[in-house]
Formats: structure tokens, C-alpha cells, sequence
């Protein structure tokens, strides 16, 4: 049998605070993509209600306050949706962007 002569714990100790950056690094690169799909979401929501302004009021139903709010609340979980599932490609555009300011990964 072989004895192992050098001790390990030097180099995994070392490699601990490369791990702590690199994990700090992805959380900020999760980070800064989560706000850039959390501002598409934002602009998506801003379109809808400008396309709303367009639509001729029918008259069918009453347009009150609640629907109103309600109508506000749906376009922005719909808006949050796109911007994580399907994306207009803003999000990414922004991402690589701003990704050169992250910390690099080491």
C-alpha cells in the first residue's frame, strides 16, 4: 500500500475563497438578469396599456375603478410572463450589456 505524503487540506482550503467568489459572481449574474427580465416585464406592461388606450370603449360593460385596477393587475402578470418565458429579447439585449460589469468569474 501506498501512503499518501502530502496533506490536502492546504489546497482545499485555498480553493475555498475562489468558490465563495465564484459563488458570489453567479448570484450577481442571477441577479442582474432577474432585473433585466423584471424591466422587460415593466416595458411589456407599459405597451399593453398604451395599446388599451386604443381600443374604443364599447359601452357593453361599465369601466369603473375596480376594473380598472384589476385590468392593471392583469397586464402585469401577464407582462411578468413573457419577460420569463417567451422574452422579446430586451432582457438579453440589457444583460450582455451590463454583464461586462460583473465581477469576473474566476
Amino acid at each position: 500500500m501506498m501512503k499518501l505524503a502530502m496533506d490536502p487540506r492546504p489546497v482545499i482550503l485555498q480553493a475555498e475563497p475562489n468558490r465563495e467568489a465564484n459563488d458570489a459572481a453567479g448570484r450577481e449574474a442571477r441577479s442582474l438578469r432577474r432585473s433585466c427580465q423584471d424591466f422587460e416585464a415593466i416595458f411589456i406592461q407599459q405597451v399593453f396599456k398604451a395599446m388599451r388606450k386604443n381600443i374604443p370603449d364599447s359601452g357593453l360593460f361599465e369601466r369603473d375603478t375596480a376594473h380598472e385596477i384589476y385590468q392593471d393587475m392583469m397586464d402585469a402578470e401577464v407582462a411578468e410572463e413573457i419577460a420569463r418565458q417567451q422574452s422579446l429579447g430586451l432582457a438579453e439585449q440589457m444583460y450582455r450589456q451590463m454583464e461586462k460589469f460583473l465581477p469576473s468569474k474566476k
